[in-house]
């Protein structure tokens, strides 16, 4: 291990933040450098998994009672006060420690004061980016969307304002909070994210967890406005047994169910760790795909539909076209994309999801839910064509269709096996992606020798 160089990776405090901050610890792990993994105390009693061996785990509150929700904007503001206030006085205790200080942070880019606190005290701070390039570049212009009355809303007019996108970018596909109304730029979730992209993009660097074959214009452009951009990713794809504990307890029976279908004959349903959906959207989802005629595998969290029990879910998806449906409460999923019998992928198209799609050539039908989700799916639909995007609309008939159309096609299909193959080769050994992760953990070492030799402020 390198006494010398001592990195605090502090992600955001959500499952889809947490996994690729984790995957990328563990990363640093293997090249020999030392590695704390910050977790809210919540987060940490909540694991149901261990954690990567050679990492070291630390805690802090958040401010809020467990029982608490924990929706978006008050967490944000109880992160930024109780957490950052426990944040700061932790990092303090890092930098004066005798035996191995913190040469170097990195936070998740949904927190400024993450990164922010540690420049107070000279330690070099980079800016962990879980996001899409694309969209991450989508909340960068949105000041100038606002400007020019370019807000999410759900129409199909182009927008000009986000540098490359601008043939097929609509404002239906910008980023966007949990509504969209005519006054878009007043959405508080957006507004939100656009203020913490804004700031935490002038950190030294920027990583993220994609790769230039997916992004490549959207990076080159981020690379021309600030120090150094890192395209490292996708990471789960390094390793078969990549870092991925759960707040949820995975149902390993829906494996031993997808053995027993042909190949390609389940469409494989999970709208992600946060989306809630109404019990009206439910049964039309439900009874698209009990039309489609095939098998499902659905991820229904306690809680996702509104005012109805899981188990009361659970029956109606039984009733429905004979049983083909069966309903878990979280699943493996990098396992069931896998899966032989799995023909594509339901999904919400959050980051994460959509990565792991793509690492297994998996055609994809997105229904995005908010946030960066709107932008990944244009980008499968319209750019990869690695599957169908049905933003918007929930209506059985459209979805019956569409995933109708994805499980048949032989065109997505190809796209996607080929998109899968030149990402095997960006992790492989000399691939663009390993090489960057190569240059960063140089540059990591770089910063953490400089700032070993510069004065620091103690904090009091």
């Amino acid at each position: 291990m390198d006494a010398a160089v001592h990195v605090l990776v502090f992600p955001w405090p959500r499952q889809g933040h947490i996994n690729p901050m984790l995957q990328f610890a563990t990363a640093l792990v293997d090249t020999g450098i030392q590695v704390t993994f910050l977790h809210t105390e919540h987060n940490l009693r909540r694991f149901a998994q261990a954690h990567p061996p050679g990492l070291r785990l630390l805690s802090i509150p958040d401010g809020l009672p467990d029982d608490h929700p924990r929706g978006f904007l008050a967490f944000m503001e109880s992160m930024c006060t109780a957490g950052s206030a426990a944040y700061r006085a932790l990092l303090l205790a890092l930098l004066s420690a005798a035996d191995a200080p913190v040469t170097c942070v990195v936070a998740d880019g949904t927190m400024p004061f993450a990164i922010e606190i540690p420049e107070e005290f000279g330690i070099p701070a980079l800016s962990f980016v879980t996001h899409s390039a694309c969209s991450y570049l989508a909340f960068l212009s949105m000041p100038k969307l606002v400007e020019l009355g370019e807000t999410p809303f759900t129409a199909d007019d182009l927008v000009c304002s986000v540098p490359g996108m601008e043939g097929f970018l609509r404002r239906r596909d910008l980023p966007r909070g949990l509504y969209c109304t005519e006054q878009g730029d007043g959405d508080p979730l957006v507004l939100k994210f656009a203020e913490a992209v804004g700031r935490t993009s002038k950190a030294c660097a920027l990583i993220f967890n994609t790769a230039a074959s997916m992004e490549r214009p959207a990076l080159a452009h981020l690379a021309s406005g600030t120090s150094d951009v890192f395209a490292i990713g996708p990471l789960h794809a390094r390793s078969s047994s990549a870092a991925s504990p759960s707040l949820w307890r995975e149902d390993d029976g829906c494996m031993a169910w997808l053995d027993g279908h042909e190949d390609r004959s389940v469409v494989y349903v999970s709208l992600g760790s946060l989306a809630v959906i109404t019990h009206e959207q439910f049964t039309e989802f439900l009874s698209g795909l009990a039309a489609t005629g095939y098998a499902f595998l659905w991820v229904l969290r306690p809680g996702m539909v509104k005012t109805t029990s899981p188990a009361l879910l659970g029956e109606a998806v039984g009733a429905a076209e004979g049983g083909k449906g069966r309903v878990v409460e979280w699943a493996p999923q990098r396992d069931v994309l896998r899966h032989r019998a799995v023909g594509c992928f339901l999904t919400h198209a959050g980051w994460n999801s959509t990565l792991e799609c793509a690492v297994e050539g998996m055609p994809m039908v997105c229904w995005p839910f908010f946030v960066d989700q709107q932008t990944n799916s244009r980008f499968v639909g319209a750019v990869w064509k690695t599957g169908l995007d049905m933003k918007d609309v929930c209506e059985r008939g459209v979805v019956e269709r569409t995933v109708r159309e994805v499980m048949a096609s032989n065109e997505i299909r190809a796209a996607a096996q080929a998109m899968a193959q030149q990402l095997r080769l960006d992790v492989a050994e000399a691939g663009s992606s390993s090489s960057e992760l190569e240059r960063l953990v140089r540059f990591v070492r770089e910063l953490s020798v400089r700032s070993s030799l510069k004065p620091r402020i103690n904090g009091n």
